[in-house]
């Protein structure tokens, strides 16, 4: 079981900058990918921004060049960085953990943190 907190989420302006964190309750090192999704209210889930234990990320076309996904693997935790935020950003933030094991997968879902930009 992997368990993930988040926290970092708030209103801003648009412009402005807000930092995510995700700290997981094990070692990051044991799992194979780590990412943020966001759902805003009426639209489905989607991926913002992920990266592999060995350090490939990929991010929504959307969000490329503002936001940045890093982790600190002593501290077993994962952040994003979002600049330029816009009023399309407003979305519960989501932080998400994959363990693949065989041909199965296990995917670990935090409680999600409000993300709100004003326009």
């Amino acid at each position: 079981q992997v368990q993930l907190v988040e926290s970092g989420g708030g209103l801003v302006q648009a412009g402005g900058s807000l930092r995510l964190s995700c700290a997981a309750s094990t070692s990051i090192f044991s799992i194979n990918a780590m990412g943020w999704y966001r759902q805003a209210p009426g639209k489905q889930r989607e991926l913002v921004a992920a990266m592999t234990s060995g350090s490939s990320t990929n991010y929504a076309d959307s969000v490329k060049g503002r936001f940045t996904i890093s982790r600190d693997n002593f501290k077993n935790t994962v952040y994003l960085q979002m600049n330029s935020l816009k009023p399309e950003d407003t979305a519960v933030y989501y932080c998400n953990a994959k363990k693949y094991y065989g041909l199965g997968l296990d995917d670990y879902w935090g409680q999600g943190t409000q993300v709100t930009v004003s326009s």
